[in-house]
């Protein structure tokens, strides 16, 4: 959380600022690091249009969503901390920069592929090759699947999953992407290992996604329903946090590394499911976690054993935190410590 030890004679709350495009990843990436700096930030999204796009991120900001302009998204009074990511967002993030005389501390998340003076701090994966001072890189992404939230999931147990037999296993489900492609066979291969599982005992707890293909949905739905496993599909609450707090073990798909990060941070075994395709930066990024003992080979059955969680998140938030001090200090601005959520 904040403190402000000055008291109240000190000027208001510290405010910030989540700037991004409206992407998911993107925008949940930052919420995840405000909310462990105990920050409730105001969402702002950009929404430049041609031919300024064209130039970003290296561009200038679109005219028509500069200050004064009609709903423009960084309209003032700016923040005292801008946490953005995306690379629409950069020539944004530095525009605010620029106007506050270099008040408003920047974070940037992802490499921003403007250099390292992109933002007061950035993180960036591994397998990115920005270094720098202000530069912090770590094997999995920011989210916002914190040791809190998970402990009070579990001391609260979805009602839809907690009579579920054990091993309960989280099946997290993506889709089809840029990079990975979900084919009739990979369909069928990977309907006929969660079959596998189901018939020895588990209890699925299944999550699919916007890119899931529907004929793998109706698969999903189908096999929950035949083995009294829970399938979520859209109604009620999000049990997402749920599923990965009550969960034993982890399916996940490979073609999304938020959810393998978020998975990585529960302490349990991630079996992988492989469709088609793939990138380099996701072998990487695989690589890393299968060295680590924390990924395994999907093909049926359940491998491997419990590690300390991983969560980069807290990581992130505890340098974010001792740089923004620093730089108050520099400034010369009222005392105002953050305190980052601890394991």
């Amino acid at each position: 959380m904040l403190r402000d030890p000055a008291g109240p004679t000190e000027p208001g709350p510290i405010t910030s600022w989540v700037l991004t495009d409206g992407k998911a990843g993107d925008e949940n990436q930052c919420l995840g690091v405000a909310t462990a700096l105990g920050m409730t930030p105001e969402i702002r999204r950009v929404r430049p249009r041609p031919p300024f796009t064209w130039a970003m991120p290296w561009g200038p900001i679109d005219p028509r969503e500069r200050p004064g302009a009609h709903n423009s998204p960084i309209v003032p009074p700016f923040p005292d901390l801008l946490i953005a990511s995306g690379r629409r967002a950069v020539p944004y993030c530095a525009f605010v920069k620029r106007a506050t005389g270099g008040r408003t501390f920047t974070v940037f998340l992802k490499d921003p592929r403007t250099g390292a003076g992109a933002a007061d701090f950035i993180w960036v994966s591994e397998h990115d090759r920005l270094r720098g001072p202000n530069v912090l890189a770590t094997l999995t992404p920011p989210h916002g699947i914190l040791p809190g939230r998970l402990a009070a999931a579990r001391a609260a147990p979805d009602p839809r999953l907690a009579g579920l037999p054990r091993p309960r296993v989280a099946v997290l489900v993506g889709g089809s992407s840029r990079h990975h492609r979900f084919t009739d066979a990979d369909v069928s291969r990977f309907q006929a290992q969660l079959e596998t599982l189901a018939k020895g005992g588990a209890g699925l707890m299944i999550s699919a996604s916007r890119r899931t293909p529907d004929a793998l949905k109706r698969a999903l739905a189908g096999l929950a329903a035949t083995h009294g496993g829970f399938f979520w599909d859209g109604t009620g609450p999000n049990p997402f946090l749920a599923m990965l707090a009550l969960a034993d073990a982890l399916v996940v798909t490979a073609d999304s590394t938020n959810m393998v990060g978020e998975a990585a941070a529960t302490g349990r075994p991630i079996l992988l499911f492989e469709p088609q395709g793939g990138h380099p930066k996701f072998t990487a990024f695989l690589n890393g976690l299968k060295g680590k003992g924390i990924v395994h080979p999907f093909t049926g059955s359940l491998v491997g054993d419990p590690y300390p969680p991983l969560n980069a998140t807290l990581e992130i938030a505890a340098a974010i935190a001792e740089r923004w001090n620093r730089h108050r200090r520099a400034l010369g601005l009222p005392a105002a410590d953050l305190a980052p959520e601890t394991p």
